[in-house]
Formats: structure tokens, sequence, C-alpha cells
């Protein structure tokens, strides 16, 4: 009786640990009618899926707004089939700070790759003076200023202009992305103060362009290489703008009225692209591993996890079912109850954590004993999902023999 009690009050620990519908679950724009974009590639988000700990986030990286041509850009965008893992609780790294890498440093809420501002090439590739991505690749920026790499991969180095409305200076911008710290990203505006007072405002860079004509160990400041072709020709000001060396600040956000670390995308008055753009040279959290690097971004869910399933913007956790599903863990069958009063024409889906479904039963009624066979799936963790009439429920359950 101890070990059932216990079992119990665990499994309704996690269950309700993994219900918390934090905007690190709800930010992502899911793909749930199997739209396509570029090249009839599936559009967006495919899918998100969370622990206590962290989301885990499938995307193709092709966003569902029309992208391309990109001028004198050989590369063409392909379905990456990425997942990135973000944790749920992010943490300032008070030791060394991570630098951003080249490639993906981050994921827009579409699943389309963060990179940094950095090209990928250094004068005379001598390791130095980075080649800055806006003044080299600008050109070959399609209207939503983003572009494939080699390999594929589409991304932006700055502001996503198509994915959110960066002219409406009146509204806090929405959360338009996470870095791979775990914090999130938003567009171009935010409240003026960081405790959320004073209205709203275009969040400034505290980055300016240096004041010299020659550069140690690099080309001087001509026509040819002008100020700001490379990063470096760019410093830090501290208090100079609203943001720290990262781009971003501590501060109050619509989704996070106690406060949050949170980055910004910087643009100027005429909306154009500002130094740092997204990111800074570093993170300002701790950095997880398997979202950087040569062929990273393909992480393996090692963790029992919960599927994101939106319902028309509906909340799951808000709007309920009552039922009761036993036994839990359950042998060759379980036996499901819709609680009385509930709506009628309900279907219920037996799912694994990567939201295949196993077993479907329509117009579930309440307060009928429908019984699930379950001597074809194998021991294991899966998930029940009951839905209809605007509400949903997610339970998990198991199969052990």
């Amino acid at each position: 009786m101890k070990i059932n009690l216990l079992t119990l009050i665990l499994f309704f620990i996690t269950k309700i640990c993994f219900a918390q519908p934090t905007p690190e679950i709800t930010s992502w724009k899911i793909n749930s009618t199997g739209a396509t974009g570029y090249n009839n590639i599936p559009s967006n988000v495919q899918q998100v899926q969370y622990s206590a700990n962290n989301v885990y986030v499938s995307a193709s990286c092709i966003p569902g707004y029309t992208i391309g041509p990109w001028p004198g850009n050989p590369n063409t965008p392909v379905n990456k089939n990425f997942v990135f893992k973000i944790t749920r609780q992010p943490a300032q790294n008070n030791g060394t700070l991570v630098q951003t890498p080249l490639g993906h440093i981050g994921v827009w809420s579409n699943g389309v790759s963060i990179f940094n501002a950095k090209d990928g090439m250094t004068y005379n590739n001598a390791g130095v003076w980075n080649r800055d991505a806006l003044f080299y690749e600008g050109i070959s920026f399609d209207n939503c200023l983003g572009h494939p790499a080699p390999g594929g991969e589409y991304h932006h180095h700055v502001n996503p202009k198509c994915l959110y409305d960066d002219t409406d200076s009146t509204h806090h911008s929405p959360i338009i992305g996470y870095a791979f710290d775990g914090f999130p990203i938003y567009g171009a505006y935010g409240y003026a103060n960081s405790n959320g007072t004073g209205g709203i405002r275009r969040m400034k860079s505290s980055y300016s362009l240096q004041n010299y004509t020659t550069r140690v160990n690099g080309p001087a400041v001509d026509s040819t290489y002008p100020l700001g072709c490379f990063v470096e020709d760019n410093h830090f000001v501290s208090s100079s703008g609203d943001l720290d060396i990262h781009n971003g600040r501590f501060c109050v956000t619509p989704e996070y009225p106690s406060g949050t670390y949170a980055y910004f995308v910087t643009i100027s008055s005429t909306l154009n692209p500002v130094f740092p753009y997204v990111l800074g040279d570093t993170y300002y959290g701790i950095v997880q591993a398997g979202n950087t690097g040569p062929n990273s971004g393909h992480v393996t869910i090692s963790e029992t996890v919960v599927p994101y399933l939106p319902l028309n913007g509906i909340d799951n956790v808000e709007h309920r079912i009552s039922f009761e599903c036993y036994p839990n863990p359950a042998n060759t069958f379980f036996t499901l109850f819709v609680s009385p009063g509930e709506n009628s024409n309900l279907t219920a889906r037996i799912m694994n954590g990567l939201s295949q479904t196993f077993i479907t039963e329509e117009n579930i009624q309440p307060a009928v004993p429908y019984t699930f066979d379950l001597s074809n799936l194998s021991p294991g963790i899966y998930f029940l999902e009951i839905e209809g009439n605007g509400k949903r429920t997610v339970q998990k359950i198991s199969i052990a023999r």
C-alpha cells in the first residue's frame, strides 16, 4: 500500500510539473495543418515536446512565409530535420563566458536557425578581423532578411522581419525565439524601463563603431574596408544603450511579469539591422551541449516527455476533461471512464513521446467505460490524449509486463 501510494504521488507530481504551459513551451509556431513552405517542405515547427526541465523543438528549418530569391547565393534550403533542446531552467553563466559560434546559436519561434553577426570568413583568412555578415552577405538576403547556408540551412543573421511586425512600436514585441542558453529573444520593442514601466520603446544596442583609421594586423579603413565591415569595428560602450554586452537585459516582459533575462533584436529607427543584430559575441547563460558545433541540432531525447498540442489556441491546462484511466501501470488493457457531465463525442488517442498515434477511438461518451487493448504495444511510457469541443487533456500512462 505504501509503495502504491508513493508511486501515485510521484506520478501526479510528474504530471503537474509537465503540465505548466510556460512561454518556452507555448511560444512556438507549430504547424498543425501540414502546411508546406519552400519547395513543398513542411514549414515552421513540426513538434514541441517537454519534460520538467527541457523543451525539445523539432523543425524543418523552413519558415511558413515566402523566402528567396538569394542573389549570388548558390545554396538551396533543405529540410534539416532539427531537434533542438531548450532548458526550462536557464541560469546566468558566472564562469567563463561561451562564445556564440558559427552556425546556429539559437532558434526562431518558427524553427528557423539564428546565426551570429559573422559570415565565417576573416581578412586574408588570418583568423582575425571577422567579416560582418550583413555587410558582406546582405546582398544575398531575401525580403525576409534570410538566406541558405552551404548544406541548405536557411537562417537569419539579423532581424527576421517576416516573423513579426517590426513596425509596431506601440506594443511590446513578442518572443520570437530562444537562444541556446534557454533565455528568450524578443523583437525590437520592449518596456522603456526594465521594471515594466515607462511605455514602449525600441531597444537600443550599446555597441558603436570604433573611431579609428587603421586596424592592427588588418586593412586600413577605406572605401574597400569601411568601418563596420568587420565585427571588431564595433565596440561595447556600457550603458550607452538599453542592452548589455550580450545584447540583452534583465527585465519585466508580458510573458515574464516577475522578470527574466531576455535578448532583443536591434534595429534602427528606419528598421535597418543594428549591430550585434541578435546576440552579442557571448551568451549570457549556460549553454547546453548538443545544439551547437559540427553536425549539431539533432538531439536525442533520453527522458520522458509530453507532446505540446495546442488546440485552436485553447490552453489544455485551463480546459481539462475529467476522466479516470485504470489500471495505470497497465498490462494488456486499461479502462477509460469520462466523468458524467463532460461533452459527448470525444476522441481518445494513445501516442508515444514522438506524438506517433497507435490507437484512436472516436465518439467517446461520458459515463461509459471503454476498454483499450494494449497487447500489440511494447512496454514503456505512452500518453493518452482526450480531446473535443475545445477541451483537451493529456495523461501519461505506462505499460508494464
